[in-house]
């Protein structure tokens, strides 16, 4: 229990610091005044007065936010969030998630060097297979195939898999030397042909970058076709509240810190593209604010929108409300 609260803690102190961190370095960045910033909710077991702003760490890890001079009130104070110009404004409004977005995709990046990507060198052989049989060994790069230059994994299983079970010819360095193999490739399962080796995993901090960024779209856009299926016919939708979030950051935290990390990077991502969802009180339906003030060329009433606010505010908890009971139910 202790590892699942730590492990909570850290995973979503984490997400929240940097999607606060975003809109504070934004609004100071553009002169706005900011009275709070504020980890977690609740009363505070951590203050210290800035020259300006009020920093806070709070007793319940479940949120955080960044309380600026006319955010949600009309306010005449020329460093005020309203009386900034409309891009300004959206740029703060945007930097919570744009954070968010930015954090998986260094988390991801750590994963990705630690675990090293597959390379053109052999890590393995498979009993029963042509390499083993034939003579290739751990640790040989494999720089061509049928005179084909390989430099990587992807084109080493490419030529075996396109061979047809012809006879292919292996260009090996080994230790400093050149060594030629022929080997015919076996048929698996599902089509394609193998030798039966496996890669050596490498730690090279480009593909680390190339491989993350991949992993990155692939969140993205699972996590986005999700929120475009809500409520369509057919679509059963699991949605998880804090605590069925806590229960699953305990579970994959017993797999190990990479596949804590991993978990992190896709609720990052996921945190992002909910707050930029047009819903009131969210910093997206706060962007569709300012766009519609941009469209008509005037502010729009700063008490209209807070009342506008103030009840998507009201669904939102009401909705983690039922949340936690279907949470429970589960238990």
């Amino acid at each position: 229990m202790f590892i699942t609260i730590v492990s909570f803690i850290f995973v979503f102190g984490l997400i929240v610091f940097a999607h606060e961190l975003g809109h504070f370095a934004t609004a100071k960045f553009n002169g706005v005044k900011v009275h709070e910033f504020s980890l977690g909710m609740g009363p505070a077991i951590f203050k210290k007065q800035g020259k300006e702003t009020l920093y806070a760490l709070r007793a319940f890890p479940i949120g955080g936010y960044v309380k600026m001079e006319g955010e949600d009130e009309a306010s005449d104070d020329p460093r005020s969030f309203s009386n900034k110009k409309p891009l300004q404004r959206l740029v703060v409004l945007a930097a919570g998630a744009l954070m968010n977005f930015l954090l998986a995709y260094v988390l991801l990046v750590i994963i990705m060097f630690s675990i090293g990507a597959p390379s053109n060198i052999v890590g393995g052989t498979i009993e029963g297979y042509p390499a083993l049989d034939g003579g290739v060994l751990i640790d040989d790069e494999i720089t061509q195939i049928n005179g084909e230059s390989i430099e990587t994994w992807d084109q080493v299983v490419a030529a075996i898999g396109n061979s047809n079970g012809d006879t292919i010819v292996l260009e090996l360095e080994r230790a400093g030397q050149p060594v030629q193999i022929s080997l015919e490739p076996v048929e698996k399962e599902g089509g394609g042909y193998q030798i039966g080796i496996q890669p050596k995993y490498v730690k090279k901090i480009d593909q680390a970058f190339s491989m993350a960024g991949k992993q990155f779209i692939t969140f993205f856009t699972d996590i986005f076709k999700f929120f475009t299926t809500l409520g369509q016919k057919n679509v059963e939708a699991e949605l998880v509240g804090p605590v069925g979030l806590v229960s699953i950051i305990g579970q994959v935290s017993r797999q190990g810190i990479m596949n804590l990390l991993l978990l992190a990077a896709y609720i990052s991502i996921n945190l992002g593209i909910v707050n930029l969802l047009p819903f009131p009180a969210l910093d997206g339906g706060r962007i569709i604010f300012v766009f519609i003030e941009m469209i008509m060329g005037k502010p729009i009433d700063k008490e209209k929108e807070g009342y506008v606010h103030f009840i998507g505010f009201a669904i939102l908890m009401a909705l983690m409300v039922f949340l936690v009971f279907k949470d429970i139910s589960r238990l």
